[in-house]
């Protein structure tokens, strides 16, 4: 089931996010966050009037989350938006990103949004592959832009239409 967020969901998110900056590079964040971030972070998203979706497994728990946020803070940006996904490291390539991004791809037609934009830390062919999967074309390839477990690590952005 794939649903708005509400603030009995943040624990679990916070979770699901803190694995992936502990474990890996999906994220250039390398301190582990708060619920209390979190929190701001959601309420920004939802804020901007614009949609934080969480899915839920058959007994109720949070497995992944997809939200949007502003490109750029801007006006003449306002139809423009980042998107990102996160899954549970245990429902990962099962279907789930490809669901929640297809939901919030809904949401964001009916917010009258024109462009998404998908940062990519490089490689990632899962990634790659599920933005590709919704129309979207690498427009960005920047590289050594992060550094993170002893490592650079290049940065791509795809980009698609609503």
């Amino acid at each position: 089931m794939i649903r708005t967020v509400g603030n009995e969901d943040v624990s679990s998110i916070v979770e699901i996010y803190n694995y992936y900056i502990s474990e890996t590079t999906a994220t250039f964040e390398t301190e582990v966050i708060s619920t209390s971030n979190m929190l701001e972070r959601i309420s920004k998203v939802q804020s901007d009037n614009l949609p934080w979706l969480v899915a839920e497994d058959g007994s109720g728990s949070i497995i992944g989350y997809a939200y949007a946020s502003k490109w750029r803070e801007r006006f003449a940006y306002r139809f423009s938006v980042e998107i990102t996904v996160y899954l549970s490291a245990k429902r990962a390539r099962k279907g789930l990103g490809t669901a929640l991004y297809k939901s919030l791809f809904s949401e964001l037609k009916l917010r009258n949004i024109h462009t998404v934009i998908g940062g990519i830390t490089l490689p990632n062919e899962a990634s790659v592959g599920l933005h590709e999967k919704f129309g979207m074309t690498q427009a960005a390839h920047f590289k050594e832009v992060g550094y993170k477990f002893n490592h650079w690590l290049d940065v791509g952005y795809w980009q698609g239409k609503i």
